[in-house]
């Protein structure tokens, strides 16, 4: 028998003070569930050179599709001072996201201007980038140059003629692979792949990906096929549970459950078994990302930001917060007046779409509410 967790609603806190008074810090920012603000999602583009199925598939994303004009986007300086305000207030890792980031010209001077910012604390914050990889072998080094501290790359199989299937351009593997090469000679360590697992599509590439990641330092993660947006024809039939992903790796390459490495950690952790029974850092490790089946909402510290420079709250929104438009009135806001309302959106924060859609496949009463697409404002 499934659990399904829901937050209990007597811990909701009534909506706090809409205003501060001033721009300077005031401590941990909790949303209505106490959850703390702690990481910053930012969309740089809507653009991708890649049209995957179950994010950008072609019949939509095609020759007529109207994209963000550039006056549209918030410029590096503008994404710099947001970000300002949100370390402010607590966020201490920002995540570049897209569309395909990579896409974005000179991107590495956003990074660098990214990589100066310090928490009240005087602490660095920690810059990271998620990518589809076919362009990080020509981009590794001035990514890793400017700054930036970590990156995921986006893979969903090792097969080549399956994955241009899946990535719908005829991209090879071989080019994915070159830019995880490039990466680590650049210097980047602790990076990620993620693998969206869809049963019917790629489940068979679940081992191979496991084995070639294994002992490489490379961490692969395993993510339930989910319903972002309307693009996709999301069905829960094609969703993979990751127990059984995990049971899949574990039969032939045993493993242990590990502890989260941070508070509010999406996946969950499980390390190889060496020869002796206990977990080998040296075998490494994978993640799997329950977001279907054992929603994590109730550790949720992220915020994002769109390209166009709304603010949204989860990921399965259907509605954001107009920060470019604060930033750009006639007579330009303060600082201290951007503070004032990321920290009323964040106060009012109470938003669990994954454990109530979880909740809603036994009942049959999934929303019909139209939700952001992954492409607008990234993983």
């Amino acid at each position: 028998m499934r659990t399904i967790p829901i937050i209990d609603q007597r811990h909701l806190k009534p909506e706090l003070a809409n205003a501060i008074a001033s721009g300077d810090p005031i401590g941990q920012l909790l949303d209505g569930y106490d959850r703390p603000l702690h990481d910053l999602r930012i969309s740089v583009t809507d653009r991708c050179n890649f049209r995957c199925t179950y994010c950008m598939p072609k019949e939509v994303f095609n020759a007529s599709y109207s994209y963000l004009p550039h006056a549209s986007l918030l410029s590096f300086e503008e994404i710099t001072r947001l970000a300002r305000q949100f370390v402010a207030r607590g966020v201490k890792k920002i995540r570049l996201t897209g569309g395909e980031p990579l896409l974005r010209k000179h991107l590495e001077v956003l990074i660098e201007q990214l990589a100066a910012l310090r928490t009240p604390a005087g602490e660095a914050v920690e810059i990271t980038l998620t990518t589809n990889g076919a362009l990080l072998a020509r981009q590794a080094r001035s990514l890793k140059d400017a700054g930036l501290n970590r990156i995921t790359v986006s893979l969903d199989g090792l097969d080549d003629q399956l994955f241009r299937r899946i990535n719908d351009v005829d991209f090879p593997v071989s080019g994915v692979l070159a830019g995880l090469e490039a990466a680590s000679k650049a210097g980047f360590s602790n990076t990620k792949v993620n693998m969206v697992v869809k049963r019917g599509c790629n489940e068979q590439e679940i081992l191979p990906m496991a084995r070639y990641f294994q002992g490489s330092g490379t961490i692969l993660r395993l993510i339930e096929y989910m319903d972002v947006g309307a693009s996709n024809g999301w069905c829960i039939d094609e969703v993979l549970p990751s127990a059984e992903i995990v049971k899949r790796v574990h039969e032939v390459m045993p493993l242990v459950a590990l502890t989260p490495s941070v508070p509010g950690e999406t996946a969950e952790r499980w390390g190889y078994v060496g020869a002796d029974g206990q977990y080998d850092p040296k075998l490494g490790e994978i993640g799997v990302i329950s977001s279907v089946t054992n929603p994590f909402c109730g550790g949720c510290n992220r915020a994002r930001i769109s390209t166009e420079g709304k603010l949204f709250l989860c990921l399965f929104a259907t509605d954001g917060h107009d920060l470019r438009g604060l930033m750009r009135k006639p007579g330009a806001s303060t600082d201290a007046q951007l503070q004032a309302q990321i920290v009323k959106v964040w106060q009012a924060r109470t938003d669990r779409y994954s454990e109530m859609r979880t909740a809603e496949l036994f009942t049959d009463r999934i929303s019909s509410a139209r939700r952001v697409e992954m492409s607008y404002i990234g993983g």
